[in-house]
């Protein structure tokens, strides 16, 4: 396939093919007798992949890092292409919605006294769901991640009561076969897999394509998606059941009730949400726990604590209850928590 007809099928110019390989984003080849490029189906996958990242403002410099693995199979490039393409919907969602308060406020012509707190409030929005960064780097973590699951022997074991919070998941979450669960923040699997055996669809998002291939290699029958807590590449009301485990603490306590929209997004009627993670009952038990530990002298806990973003579990389950659920919550021990949340509305 030529550069025009490349062009014409993925609604672009042949200058901007041209440019993206003088960048070294795309390689295709040329015809040794006329010089002419030749494209094939697997360049206009990884075109169209570059196409949808440019169009949610990604540089060019982060898509050629993107892009690097030149082992990419096309499944990869389409993931990655969908992710984008979701968190590309949600700024045009959350464009809307603010407009729609802005029409309904604006009267006589005039603009709403609140209109730059909400153009604000929209802006913040996109600054935080485009700021999304893995400082624990858990693509090096994939391959020995199951194994640095300690569950005993350190003086500060994040990890303890670790088997017994995913069978509470399992226990909580009430599906019936051909049921779609929805594992946010999945790694390795080791929750969701518990699902397979009931025979419910298990549906893995990971913001780290490591963990994901680590998934897919132990769990063949968990479908992965490439995504994280705020952009979820999963429909509107399409699943019965969101679960997570160990990975909600990795965001601030705003940025958590985000992901708790999000989640509720992508649940159908009566749907149910069930978290597993390290927080505490509130402010001030988390002030007494470290106060202990401080006691103890063991700064290790407390550095611990505070590198992360442990949650007060009392803000999770007013927002839910406020938002139609039925919750029960409860502490496993010091630092672990579980809420199970029930849509009734």
């Amino acid at each position: 396939m030529q550069i025009k007809e490349v062009a014409n099928r993925l609604n672009t110019t042949t200058r901007t093919i041209r440019f993206y390989e003088e960048k070294g984003l795309i390689f295709p080849r040329k015809d040794t007798e006329n010089d002419y490029r030749l494209f094939t189906e697997e360049d206009l996958i990884r075109l169209s992949t570059i196409l949808a990242l440019r169009e949610i403002g990604i540089p060019v410099t982060e898509i050629k890092g993107i892009l690097e693995k030149t082992d990419m199979n096309v499944k990869q490039y389409l993931d990655i292409q969908r992710s984008a393409l979701y968190e590309k919907w949600m700024e045009m969602r959350d464009m809307i919605e603010t407009i729609d308060v802005m029409v309904e406020k604006t009267t006589d012509g005039e603009f709403p006294k609140d209109f730059y707190t909400l153009a604000q409030h929209l802006k913040n929005l996109k600054t935080i769901r485009k700021k999304w960064e893995d400082r624990w780097n858990f693509d090096e973590q994939a391959s020995y991640y199951d194994e640095s699951l300690k569950k005993s022997g350190f003086s500060f074991n994040v990890h303890e009561g670790y088997d017994q919070a995913l069978m509470q998941v399992v226990e909580h979450t009430k599906l019936q076969p051909g049921d779609i669960c929805l594992d946010v923040g999945i790694g390795t699997g080791n929750l969701g897999v518990k699902f397979l055996d009931k025979g419910i669809h298990v549906i893995g998002v990971d913001q780290s394509e490591k963990m994901l291939e680590m998934c897919k290699e132990k769990h063949k029958q968990i479908e992965t998606r490439k995504g994280h807590f705020l952009a979820l590449p999963i429909l509107d009301q399409s699943v019965e059941a969101v679960v997570t485990s160990y990975a909600l603490h990795h965001l601030p306590d705003d940025e958590k009730l985000l992901a708790l929209k999000e989640m509720v997004r992508v649940l159908k009627p009566n749907g149910q949400i069930c978290i597993a993670d390290l927080m505490f009952r509130d402010r001030e038990h988390r002030e007494a726990v470290i106060s202990n530990y401080r006691n103890e002298g063991n700064h290790i806990a407390i550095d611990v604590i505070e590198d992360e973003y442990y949650a007060d579990r009392s803000l999770l389950v007013d927002w839910l209850t406020n938002h139609g659920f039925h919750v029960e919550s409860r502490q496993l021990n010091p630092i672990l928590g579980l809420i199970y949340a029930e849509l009734t509305s």
